[in-house]
């Protein structure tokens, strides 16, 4: 019975391929909207993706993301260094700050203080370049942080700090080193152009050293953000941060730990959640609308088929399954297609360079299948009640 319920389904194939589509569309839309909430999740924690030596991160007890965030006294480093099991702990500083650029427009960066003495959290030079080069009286490392046109230097040298006001209008270049900027009304010096993880929201970023940090913002009291830590060798990090969250007082958190508590965070505050829990309830709709109608039309053009069967002695739950199996096999064989066209886009976008966010991991796949078997089985459930009260003497009658 189940074969004569597959070649049903492939006696049209106009409404079986049209089915597939509206299936496949459906799972492409779902592994799509988690594929892009997995690669902007991945950016919202890329402050500690890309500090890669640090086995624990200490912060203020009420700091739960990489987003939002309170600066802690100096004195935080010593406590944290004293703690038995710790190899090394350096700060990190982050600061919002306007930045001005040479023809006089401003923008808004994040700045980045790095510990002077080892330079750690840097990132290096695509050129090949030494960090040692933050060294470097008033110098920062540029990164555009994931977003496009926000760092551009005037392309004319008449243009760079005019004495006759701001030059909005003057054609302009990437940011390059050798650029200055003001910050605070401060001297920075750009010594390298880098291109380290995007950020969520994307931001651009200037690395310097927390001695210029404080020179930048002399008014700040406060200037660690956060204390990266190493563990001895032989030290778990889940021991040592439990060690020194008990012994200092501060939060402190693995890097596993600190991103999954940033992942959470997003999920209760950022709008974006919101945009993708919309885009998969359209996706389940449409799905819901497409399959329901092609597999009720399945349903009613066959009913003389179902009909003959019933008359033979087919019971009610036989046709049933019969329609699940028709069900099931195009919602597997859609989602089949769905999916691979979306890990198919995913490596379109890698390839062609476009910044955008998209990580296509394991749980899209997955719930795009089970999305797509609820939506063809729901639909499934509405397009059985006319063959459940069907009469075969009045099919046949009819004919």
């Amino acid at each position: 019975m189940y074969r004569i319920a597959l070649k049903m389904l492939r006696g049209d194939r106009a409404k079986f391929l049209g089915l597939l589509f509206g299936i496949a569309f459906t799972a492409f839309l779902v592994t799509f909207a988690l594929s892009y909430f997995a690669g902007f999740m991945t950016r919202g924690f890329a402050l500690v993706s890309e500090n890669l030596s640090a086995d624990v991160w200490v912060m203020d007890p009420a700091v739960h993301s990489t987003e939002m965030t309170i600066d802690m006294s100096e004195t935080v480093l010593q406590q944290v260094r004293s703690v038995k099991g710790v190899a090394y702990a350096v700060p990190l500083s982050l600061h919002d700050i306007d930045a001005r650029f040479a023809d006089g427009h401003f923008q808004r960066v994040q700045l980045i203080g790095i510990d002077d003495a080892t330079l750690a959290g840097t990132p290096l030079p695509p050129d090949g370049s030494s960090v040692s080069l933050l060294r470097v009286p008033d110098a920062v490392f540029a990164d555009a942080g994931g977003t496009k046109g926000k760092l551009r230097s005037p392309r004319y040298e008449k243009d760079h700090w005019p004495h006759d006001g701001a030059h909005l209008d003057a054609p302009l270049r990437d940011l390059s080193a050798g650029d200055e900027l003001q910050l605070n009304d401060r001297r920075a010096l750009v010594t390298a152009v880098t291109h380290t993880l995007p950020r969520f929201p994307p931001r651009p970023l200037l690395y310097t050293t927390l001695s210029n940090v404080k020179r930048i913002l002399p008014s700040e009291s406060r200037y660690i953000t956060f204390v990266m830590v190493a563990a001895q060798p032989g030290v778990a990090p889940q021991t040592l941060a439990k060690r020194i969250a008990e012994t200092t007082g501060f939060r402190a958190r693995t890097a596993e730990q600190f991103k999954a508590d940033t992942v959470r965070w997003y999920l209760v505050n950022s709008e974006d959640v919101g945009d993708m829990t919309a885009m998969l309830i359209l996706a389940m709709t449409v799905g819901f609308g497409v399959t329901g109608i092609m597999l009720y039309m399945f349903t009613y053009e066959n009913l003389k088929q179902y009909a003959v069967l019933k008359a033979i002695g087919a019971s009610d739950r036989m046709l049933l399954a019969m329609i699940f199996v028709q069900a099931s096999v195009s919602a597997l064989l859609g989602a089949f297609v769905g999916i691979a066209a979306c890990a198919f886009t995913g490596w379109g976008i890698e390839v062609s360079g476009l910044d955008y966010p998209f990580r296509f991991m394991w749980f899209g796949p997955l719930t795009g299948i089970l999305g797509v078997l609820v939506v063809s089985l729901t639909a499934a459930a509405v397009s059985v009640r006319p063959v459940l009260k069907l009469e075969p003497g009045i099919v046949f009658s009819e004919h």
